[in-house]
C-alpha cells in the first residue's frame, strides 16, 4: 500500500521533468520572436510621438462647480474625475493620460466611435482632437503637449432634446480644458 502512494508521485514528477528541463534557450540572443506575444514590426513603431514632450498625466481639470457651468446641469463629484447629476442619469467623465498615451491610443478611439456614433469630426485643439455625438450621448478626445483628455457625456435630458445640444456641451468643455 505504501508502494502504491509512491508510484504516483513519481510517474507525475518523471512527466514533468523533461517539461522543466526543455525551457527557453540561454543562448543569449534577445531577440523576441514573432508571433510570441511580440508584433513583426514593433521595432517600427518606437519612433511613434517622439517629438511628444515626456510629461506625466494629467490632474482632473474641472471641480463640480466648474462641470455644472459647463453643462448647464447641477453635477456632484463622485471621484475619480466622474461627475453625476446625483439622480443615476446623467454623467460626465474625463479620462486624463500622458501626451504618448493619448498619441497611442488616439486612432483607435477614433475608429471606435466611428462605430458607435452618429457623427465623429475633427476638430482644432491640441495637436490633434475629434467630437462624437449621438442622441443620448458624445464624446470627445484631445490630445496637447501638456496632457491627452477623453471626455464621455452620457444621459444628459436637456442635451440631448435640443440639436446639438452634445457638441455644444463638449466644445465647451474642449474650450476650457488647460491644453
Amino acid at each position: 500500500m505504501t508502494v502504491r502512494r509512491l508510484i504516483a508521485p513519481l510517474w507525475c514528477s518523471l512527466l514533468l521533468i523533461p517539461l522543466v528541463a526543455c525551457g527557453p534557450d540561454d543562448t543569449g540572443d534577445s531577440d523576441p520572436v514573432v508571433g510570441v506575444g511580440v508584433d513583426a514590426d514593433a521595432d517600427a513603431d518606437t519612433d511613434a510621438g517622439g517629438d511628444l514632450p515626456d510629461v506625466p498625466r494629467p490632474a482632473c481639470p474641472f471641480s463640480a462647480a466648474q462641470v455644472s457651468d459647463l453643462v448647464g446641469q447641477s453635477m456632484q463629484d463622485q471621484g475619480n474625475c466622474l461627475f453625476g447629476d446625483g439622480k443615476g442619469v446623467a454623467s460626465l467623465t474625463i479620462t486624463t493620460a500622458s501626451p504618448l498615451a493619448g498619441e497611442s491610443t488616439y486612432a483607435y478611439q477614433r475608429d471606435q466611435a466611428t462605430q458607435v456614433y452618429r457623427e465623429v469630426r475633427d476638430v482644432d485643439k491640441g495637436r490633434k482632437a475629434y467630437l462624437a455625438v449621438k442622441d443620448i450621448a458624445g464624446e470627445a478626445v484631445v490630445v496637447s503637449d501638456k496632457g491627452s483628455y477623453t471626455v464621455i457625456l452620457s444621459s444628459f435630458e436637456r442635451l440631448g432634446a435640443t440639436s446639438g445640444g452634445y457638441e455644444s456641451a463638449l466644445r465647451s468643455v474642449l474650450d476650457a480644458l488647460p491644453l
